[in-house]
């Protein structure tokens, strides 16, 4: 039988990726801030960047897994943002 290199890495690297999503799932939920305060919400997204830092760091040399680091580090703080953001805007309707 036949062995295709390299499909038994991928599998893993796969896997490996899939759990490090699983340990930041609900992680931005967690994320607390005054939407009114620049200072707090800066807070909120070196908070988010540590967490993710923590959870996925384990994972840091799969090269699936690395490249998401800082992906989803920039995804949180845009999360943040957006999130302060609206509720600005939402009290301006009021």
């Amino acid at each position: 039988m036949m062995k295709i290199q390299g499909i038994d890495k991928l599998q893993r690297d796969l896997k490996e990726a899939e759990m490090a999503m699983k340990e930041i799932d609900g992680l931005l939920g967690e994320a607390s801030f005054d939407p009114e305060d620049p200072a707090s919400i800066d807070v909120a997204v070196q908070a988010a960047h540590r967490m993710i830092d923590d959870k996925m760091g384990p994972y840091a040399r799969n090269p699936l897994v690395g490249p998401m680091i800082e992906e989803t580090k920039e995804h949180f703080r845009q999360a943040i943002i957006e999130q302060a953001q609206a509720h600005r805007l939402g009290k301006q309707d009021d």
